[in-house]
């Protein structure tokens, strides 16, 4: 399967944080530019794969790695946040401008933190959450 030409963004699909975020980016993406997939899927292991990433070696109890797929070029954490709020525009650009300017190991190292304790603060599923029907069209792993 080639890749398509959106942004796809990998998730941890059984994150309640992930999950929040998915659901942001369902609200706020008018132009349904995004595609999604969990890092869970077969989907997000040959993209992984081509990058060079073993996704044996994630443990499934801590993905804690975000990742946009754009073209060929894989973002990760606070870089795919600001990838991500750039294209939703509005006040989400402005907000990606915000981060942008804070020092990167400082950004990484928030992220590093909320990352590690996402689980407990915002729960987790037993399993992927099915995307609604409106918008299964859109999840490359369902």
């Amino acid at each position: 399967m080639p890749d398509p030409p959106n942004p796809v963004l990998l998730y941890d699909g059984v994150c309640g944080l992930c999950n929040r975020l998915v659901q942001f980016v369902l609200r706020r993406d008018r132009l349904a530019r995004f595609r999604f997939a969990s890092l869970q899927s077969d989907y997000a292991a040959r993209v992984l794969n081509a990058h060079g990433l073993d996704p044996l070696d994630l443990d499934p109890h801590d993905l804690n790695t975000l990742y946009v797929l754009n073209g060929e070029r894989l973002i990760t954490r606070t870089d795919a946040v600001i990838f991500i709020l750039r294209e939703l525009g509005g006040l989400c650009r402005a907000a990606a401008m915000a981060l942008e300017i804070s020092p990167k190991p400082l950004r990484d190292w928030g992220y590093g933190l909320v990352a590690s304790h996402r689980y407990r603060v915002f729960g987790k599923f037993e399993t992927c959450l099915l995307p609604e029907e409106q918008y299964q069209e859109r999840f490359l792993d369902t």
